[in-house]
């Protein structure tokens, strides 16, 4: 991964992060004590930072039958570590119900035993999403030997070209063609170090990834001419959709648009001024890809309302066949109204709002 890493370089490519995902975590924690299992995995989080990498270690639960000892564990290491996991919310044999309350109860206990409930960051349920995609925490390996993916942050492309263009039709065209200069590169690249490595090229999840100011709620304002959230909003993201489902290339992972609320600037800007909601969010899900992702809660929602959520996200998803995830951050001894204090850098401060 590092001769990629160079490799990425050389063509020109400003390379974020190493990503390294494995096979559901359970798979090489069975046998282990729950104490033996803890000190593994804080071994590998040690290592990941020696490193350099960052880690993913699968689904605590692949299937819905799935000893539940394993969310236990998450429990205890997550709000440890900056490793990244997930559960298994719905697949094609239906929806998980027995892992959606497991991932409620879990984002509870996380956000109980880590500051500001920050620990929530690393973990997604996921739903129809298939191995080998880039994206934290949702990323996990199957077997059958070692293979690669790569995501792009390329929100600024987006919003280069829908700063420009309002007509749908043509910018849609004229964004599936920007799109496909960088993914084409980018392939190139991944098909030559296949080549010369032996490892198998998983493919590209060329969903534009946002990041702070690299806004792809600006970029979808600049389409609409109105904040996110208001009408016309609905029709940025299926235009984004089809463009990056266009893209020439072997797709893997979410394959569509990511509205991340808190990785966002403008999305937790207008998250703040009250302009979407989760239903929103889920409106948008049902002609994009991505789900909740990184939604802010207030500490008081419960259990049982994270449940709802999840299954919400899980029935959605199973519906269309198409790959969602839940990453909510209840914000424990806040309420709706008051501002979050996150001290990841990775995530924008704002405004919690109330949940029905």
């Amino acid at each position: 991964l590092t001769t990629a890493r160079e490799a990425y370089r050389g063509a020109g490519f400003e390379v974020e992060t190493i990503r390294v995902a494995t096979q559901p975590f359970p798979r090489y924690t069975t046998g282990m004590t729950h104490a033996a299992a803890v000190a593994f995995l804080l071994k590998l989080d040690s290592l990941a930072a020696t490193l350099g990498f960052s880690g993913s270690i699968g689904p605590a639960m692949l299937n819905d039958a799935d000893d539940t000892a394993p969310v236990a564990l998450l429990a205890e290491v997550l709000p440890r570590v900056k490793l990244n996991a997930s559960l298994v919310v719905a697949a094609e044999d239906g929806i998980h119900w027995n892992a959606v309350h497991q991932s409620a109860r879990l984002i509870q206990s996380l956000s109980e035993h880590s500051p500001h409930g920050q620990a929530n960051f690393n973990f997604a349920a996921i739903a129809m999403l298939k191995p080998y995609g880039p994206f934290f925490p949702g990323a996990y390996h199957l077997g059958g030997g070692r293979a690669f993916s790569v995501g792009l942050e390329s929100a600024n492309v987006v919003a280069d070209v829908l700063a420009g263009e309002r007509d749908p039709g043509r910018a849609e065209k004229a964004l599936a063609a920007a799109l496909a200069q960088p993914l084409g590169a980018a392939e190139a690249v991944a098909t030559g170090i296949a080549m010369s490595s032996g490892w198998t090229y998983a493919g590209i999840d060329p969903t534009p990834a946002p990041l702070g100011e690299i806004s792809i709620g600006r970029a979808m304002e600049s389409f609409t001419g109105a904040p996110f959230g208001t009408s016309g909003t609905m029709t940025a993201a299926a235009i984004i959709t089809r463009a990056v489902q266009a893209a020439p290339v072997k797709r893997v992972g979410y394959s569509g648009l990511m509205v991340p609320v808190l990785e966002d600037a403008v999305l937790a800007r207008r998250w703040a001024e009250g302009a979407y909601n989760i239903d929103s969010l889920l409106a948008y899900s049902a002609v994009c890809a991505g789900g909740l992702d990184t939604v802010p809660l207030p500490g008081d929602t419960g259990e049982d309302r994270l449940a709802r959520i999840v299954g919400d996200v899980a029935t959605l998803a199973f519906k269309w066949n198409k790959p969602l995830a839940a990453r909510l951050l209840p914000v424990p001894g806040k309420k709706a109204g008051d501002r979050t204090e996150f001290e990841d850098a990775r995530m924008a401060n704002t405004i919690l709002q109330g949940v029905k």
